[in-house]
This record gives C-alpha cells, sequence and structure tokens, in this order.
C-alpha cells in the first residue's frame, strides 16, 4: 500500500446498485423506529440503524454504493466502521491507515465505555439536530462526532502515557476537522458539537454528560499559568455559538451560555451567562430538561433584554 493511501474494503466495490426514485426520510419499512429514550446506550440497535440506513442510500444514489459498502455495510460493527472511517479521514503519507485503524480498533475494543459513548454521541446528535438525517449520516459527515471519537482514543493514548502518539493524533485531528482538544481534557458522553468549526478545549477542561456545544467556542485558560485552569463544564449545559470561557471555572448542571459571551466566573446551575463580560441572568423556572438537551438559545431573552422585534 502507498504510503497515505485510504484503506479499502475487500471486496471494495459491490453489485451495482439499481437506480430508483430515493424513498423518504426513515421510510419504517425499511428503517427501524426511533429509539426509546431509556435504551440509548444500546449500540447493537444504533448499528441495526445505520446499516438500514446506509442499505437505503445505497439503492437510492449509486454514486455512494461503493463508499457506503467499504465504510459501513462491509463491517460487522460499529466500532469497526468507525474504526476504518476515522482511518481514512485521519490518514496522511506519514501517519499510515493502516497504523491508525489497528489503534482506533485496539482502542475501541479495549474500553466498552468509549463505543458506549460513540452510540450515545450519535443519539445526541440525531435527537437535538433538526437537520441531521439519520444516523448514518452523522456517523460519516458530521465532524463534530468525527473529532470527539478521535479524541477519546488519544485521551486513551494520553492516559497509557503514549504522549507523542496522543499529541499527533490531535494535531491531525485539528488539520482534518478544525477542531483542537487536548488529549488530557475529559470528555463525557451524548456530546454534539454542532458544526464544530472552531471548538478549542484546553488540557485540564472537563466536560460533562449530554453537553451541547456549538461552533467557535473556547474552553481555554488565562495566561501562562501551568497546572489546573481551564473551565469545568456540568451535565446538561448548552453553549452558544462564539462564547468562550477562560481560567477554572465551573458551569454548573443545566445552565447556558449565551452565543457570543466571554465567562470569566463560575456560573451556577441552572443559570444563564449573557454578554461581554458575562452577567448571570435566572434560568427558566419549572424547565425539566436540560439546556444541552432541549437546545433552546433564547428563553433568557426577556429577562436579558428590552429589545423587541
Amino acid at each position: 500500500m502507498t504510503a497515505g493511501q485510504p484503506l479499502r474494503a475487500d471486496p471494495a466495490h459491490p453489485q451495482r446498485a439499481r437506480r430508483s426514485s430515493p424513498p423518504a426520510a426513515l421510510d419504517a419499512g425499511v428503517v427501524p423506529s426511533y429509539q426509546p429514550p431509556e435504551s440509548d446506550g444500546d449500540e447493537s440497535w444504533v448499528w441495526s440503524q445505520i446499516k438500514a440506513e446506509a442499505r437505503r442510500d445505497a439503492e437510492a444514489e449509486p454514486a455512494l454504493a461503493s463508499f457506503l459498502y467499504a465504510t459501513v455495510l462491509s463491517h460487522p460493527s460499529l466500532d469497526r466502521s468507525l474504526a476504518f472511517h476515522l482511518a481514512n479521514k485521519l490518514c496522511s503519507s506519514t501517519l499510515l491507515s493502516t497504523l491508525l485503524y489497528d489503534l482506533f480498533v485496539a482502542s475501541l475494543a479495549a474500553h466498552p465505555s468509549v463505543r458506549a459513548a460513540a452510540a450515545a454521541d450519535l443519539l445526541a446528535a440525531r435527537s437535538r439536530d433538526p437537520a441531521c438525517a439519520g444516523f448514518a449520516h452523522c456517523l460519516l459527515n458530521y465532524k463534530g462526532f468525527l473529532a470527539v471519537q478521535a479524541h477519546r482514543v488519544a485521551h486513551v493514548l494520553w492516559a497509557q502515557s503514549r504522549r507523542a502518539l496522543a499529541l499527533a493524533l490531535q494535531s491531525r485531528v485539528a488539520e482534518v476537522f478544525a477542531v483542537d482538544i487536548h488529549p488530557a481534557a475529559a470528555i463525557g458522553k451524548g456530546i454534539l458539537l454542532d458544526h464544530a468549526t472552531g471548538v478549542v478545549i484546553g488540557e485540564t477542561a472537563v466536560v460533562g454528560d449530554n453537553v451541547s456545544i456549538l461552533h467557535h467556542v473556547t474552553l481555554g485558560g488565562t495566561g501562562k499559568a501551568v497546572g489546573d485552569r481551564h473551565p469545568k463544564i456540568g451535565d446538561g449545559v448548552l453553549i452558544g455559538a462564539g462564547a468562550t470561557i477562560l481560567g477554572n471555572v465551573r458551569i454548573g448542571a443545566g445552565a447556558k451560555v449565551g452565543a457570543g459571551s466571554v465567562v470569566l466566573i463560575d456560573v451556577p446551575p441552572r443559570s444563564t451567562a449573557v454578554g461581554n463580560p458575562a452577567r448571570l441572568i435566572g434560568g427558566k423556572k419549572g424547565e425539566d430538561v436540560m439546556p444541552g438537551e432541549s437546545m433552546d438559545h433564547t428563553s433568557f431573552i426577556q429577562q436579558w433584554s428590552d429589545y423587541i422585534i
């Protein structure tokens, strides 16, 4: 294999699919019904959904049939498909796809929590992003999802003291996906990086479960100080586009950070921080769903501004 050449499934070319008119999205006769929330961790269900969607799309669009077969349908499991796809996305002339594939497969096989987190991330994207056409669409095309999965492998490498390789993988992910997450940062499950471009997460940052982060968000430090110096994001937090959170501050569970805000102080649970510099306003009383899951960006507007359209 030539250096940097993408992996190919064997056989790489299935029989040419017959052309037909595109079916309706998530046709109930082809694709299983949407999963109930209580079974979010069921990797096998998510994988069966992905395969059904890939078969449907290969039939509807013959131009993608070989790609869908090689990336999804030729693999026995979600982790194998994910490893194959990430290896092809991230390989270069000096970072071989075969090396990356073996690395991803080994890490996913040895850490069930990483596989479960990938399934939870797919469910998060499907339920929170109205533009997400399906689970296969997210797996194949969402760079935020792919960047987080690659980060989790880099995090495993970092914990194993394979830091040079972890940092090389971080650099490659930043090049390919425009998402820069330090391998030491701790990321939970059920994560949505929506659009993802320009997201930066520093070395000592912690991101909880069921968090949604929009593009151009920075979880950074405040200067040259070493040690624990990055934000700690609680479960269910929503961080709007272009927000900057600096220093070892805590964003409480269920809090919301408005788009474009600059946060330098702790944000209590279930409250909202908006502005530059950010100021705190009360949360929405009686709200049961976490903002990171509801994706409600605007419920605080009447409390914060008297501007009326």
